[in-house]
């Protein structure tokens, strides 16, 4: 690399990001290790242990970012197709060869390590998005750009949902709102939450009920669009159509969800109580977020971590961990970190002078915000636990790794933001 080059990189890098980065990886090694403390074990550092393997995790994936910014960044333009070709490829291999690990076959055994694919598919499926709008500069109002994009969408959350693992199939719904920044039509987006609005409805209601105020709903329309034909055509349409996904949302709720995701789910919505069973996870976890108060009781003096009330705490409820030993004080500076660093990548996003660059940007922005809102929401009772790991702090190798390669690619592309990709 010449000095000039080196000097390119230095300087164009956003280095405040990078540092917000080590700054969530250095807090979740920290509360890792508070996890898992045992203070009749010895006082030697443990490479063994979750804190001692994730302290390897951050030093290869810094390793890993610090290559991805040292890589030509028109790279990752041309070979999004093989990258996404190579997840896919890894998303049918762990279908065969998978390690079943708490329900799921989402894991490949690498000798001690386990691979996830499905983490890998979000950083590729990301990149093709990017590479397919930026490329065809496809018209987001008509039906076959739409279809396109559903497509490299739809595919990794077939394969995902085979495993099945519906937590991390999900996290792909994010990619809907890169897709309404480049030209969706907003009534996509609306049809979208009405449906989880019905989905949530048809679980409290008798169908019946729902079925008699969609009619008159739909009807109610029909009349006051009485003198414009194709309009009432198209409001009997959807009306029929939302009578229709009503029961195919109750089968879908009935035979394709898991006994413990149903039961998850009537947990949060209040349909069902079960504190010692299936919503004993959420309760120990918001006990021992409430008992942090203010400013926590102190670096592993938590009594809900130390003596492990709390189930998978170094990787799905890692936050309860910060909640109890670092209080009010430390969730908001894990929160602050996390939106500063949002509200930084769309701003970069936005100053991006290529299209593949701005695209890829948001895809970054919108799975980072669904991996925080949802595992922070389930460590508080919002939302149903189903599985996800908290960006940069939870424990495990494969969401570090690709959480780093997603971020990394973002930051090499801005780096690159002057020339043509």
């Amino acid at each position: 690399m010449s000095n000039q080059q080196s000097n390119r990189f230095f300087f164009n890098v956003d280095w405040v990001t990078v540092l917000i980065y080590i700054a969530l990886c250095a807090i979740g090694f920290v509360n890792i290790y508070a996890s898992v403390f045992n203070p009749d074990e010895s006082a030697t550092f443990n490479f063994a242990s979750n804190y001692g393997k994730q302290l390897i995790f951050i030093i290869t994936g810094l390793i890993l970012g610090l290559s991805i910014l040292l890589l030509d960044a028109k790279f990752f333009s041309v070979f999004s197709p093989i990258i996404y070709g190579v997840t896919m490829l890894l998303l049918l291999i762990v279908l065969v060869v998978g390690r079943n690990v708490g329900g799921n076959q989402a894991w490949i055994p690498l000798g001690s390590f386990r691979l996830q694919p499905s983490e890998l598919a979000k950083f590729g499926t990301a990149l093709l998005l990017a590479r397919y709008i930026s490329s065809f500069n496809p018209k987001l109002t008509t039906l076959k750009p739409v279809l396109m994009a559903a497509i490299i969408i739809i595919l990794p959350m077939c394969l995902i949902m085979l495993q099945p693992d519906a937590g991390s199939m999900l996290v792909f719904l994010s990619f809907m709102f890169p897709l309404y920044r480049e030209g969706l039509p907003g009534y996509l987006l609306v049809i979208f939450w009405g449906m989880v609005l019905l989905f949530i409805l048809n679980l409290f209601l008798t169908p019946w009920i729902l079925i008699s105020a969609i009619l008159a709903i739909g009807g109610l329309f029909i009349y006051f669009n009485k003198r414009k034909q194709q309009r009432m055509i198209t409001i009997g349409v959807i009306t029929l159509a939302a009578i229709g996904y009503l029961f195919i949302a109750k089968l879908m709720f009935e035979n394709v969800l898991q006994p413990h995701q149903r039961t998850r789910i009537e947990l949060i919505l209040g349909l069902k109580t079960d504190p010692r069973g299936a919503g004993y996870n959420v309760n120990q976890s918001k006990i021992a977020i409430g008992s942090g108060q203010l400013t926590g009781r102190g670096f592993l003096e938590g009594t809900q971590t130390k003596y492990g009330y709390v189930p998978e705490q170094s990787t799905d409820f890692i936050f309860s961990t910060i909640g109890e030993e670092w209080g009010f004080a430390g969730c908001f500076v894990v929160i602050a970190l996390y939106l500063f660093m949002l509200l930084r990548i769309i701003n970069l996003a936005e100053r991006q002078r290529s299209t593949f660059s701005r695209v890829y940007g948001y895809c970054v922005a919108c799975i980072i915000f669904f991996h925080v809102f949802i595992n922070i929401g389930m460590t508080i009772g919002i939302v149903p636990v189903i599985g996800i790991p908290l960006p940069f702090i939870s424990y495990g190798g494969s969401s570090l790794w690709s959480f780093t390669v997603l971020l990394f690619i973002f930051l090499k592309l801005d780096s690159n933001r002057m020339g043509f990709i």
